[in-house]
């Protein structure tokens, strides 16, 4: 049994242990010291764990813990803990359970009365933050949006009105979806976009919405996980909707101005959502054709 097995009162320990987001060396000491010394080490992916392992130094058994088979895998660690053996819980990259498997194991280890111990360290959600420029005091983290549309749709629509600074995960994949659809939502924002943070070609995107989308479609493809960060609304709150109704009436009344043109260019001005904009225009529109 590995020196943290808990042997006087039989129950062993959860260590949930926070690692990398890219950068090998981003780790501490406590966080070595402890995938050193548990009997077990719980990880996402075992050869991806066993790489950081090895690279540190560090040998000790592994089993997998990912979303597949959690539900399986948490009633055999939960025996391996009240046992007297001592687990470490990671994942591929940054703090279990959140936005990642480990809740599940978490709540199980809590109700059977094992102690769960944390070990933090670098946070994807935190080192984007520190470097975005937008407001910290306060923000909204909303993790991976959901992968249906309409559910996904729903939660932009909910967070529209939020003061806050939003913060986003998403694959590179995805990315130009959500960044489409959140300027639908919530009009043309400034936000910062995160890329491959801690590792070589790391990357700061900022700029209004549309922008970040003109740099991306210029690449032949968008590499490495995404953290996004979204400027809250309260800008967005003091325009004026006399001034987007003179801008929209103004817009019409140009000759050959279309309809999605003229709304196209309001929205992305005054930062409004699109859809909204688009719904004045064609009210504006249907009065001054039955005029």
């Amino acid at each position: 049994m590995g020196l943290m097995s808990n042997l006087c009162n039989k129950t062993g320990d959860l260590y949930v242990v926070t690692t990398p987001i890219g950068n090998m060396e981003d780790i501490t000491l406590r966080a070595l010291k402890t995938l050193g010394q548990v009997d077990l080490v719980a990880a996402e992916d075992t050869r991806h764990t066993g790489r950081l392992l090895a690279y540190h130094d560090i040998k000790n058994n592994l089993i997998s813990y990912h979303e597949h088979n959690e539900e399986s895998r948490t009633p055999v660690l939960i025996h391996r803990l009240k046992t007297g053996s001592s687990v470490a819980l990671v994942t591929n990259a940054g703090t279990p359970a959140v936005s990642d498997p480990g809740y599940r194991l978490v709540k199980a280890a809590i109700a059977n009365d094992i102690r769960v111990i944390p070990i933090p360290g670098v946070s994807a959600v935190i080192t984007a933050i520190s470097a975005a420029g937008l407001p910290t005091d306060s923000f909204i983290f909303a993790g991976f949006p959901a992968r249906k549309k309409s559910k996904r749709m729903d939660q932009l629509k909910a967070l529209a009105n939020e003061n806050r600074t939003l913060i986003f995960y998403e694959s590179p994949g995805r990315i130009l979806s959500l960044l489409e659809e959140i300027m639908n939502v919530m009009g043309n924002r400034y936000c910062v976009l995160c890329r491959e943070m801690t590792k070589l070609h790391e990357e700061f995107l900022r700029g209004v919405l549309s922008e970040i989308m003109d740099s991306l479609r210029q690449r032949p493809a968008v590499k490495g996980e995404c953290t996004l960060l979204v400027k809250g609304s309260e800008e967005n709150n003091e325009v004026s909707l006399d001034i987007v109704r003179a801008e929209l009436i103004k817009g019409l009344a140009e000759n050959g101005s279309k309809l999605s043109e003229v709304t196209r260019t309001v929205a992305q001005k005054y930062g409004l959502p699109k859809n909204k904009v688009y719904e004045a225009a064609l009210k504006l529109k249907r009065k001054v054709d039955s005029a």
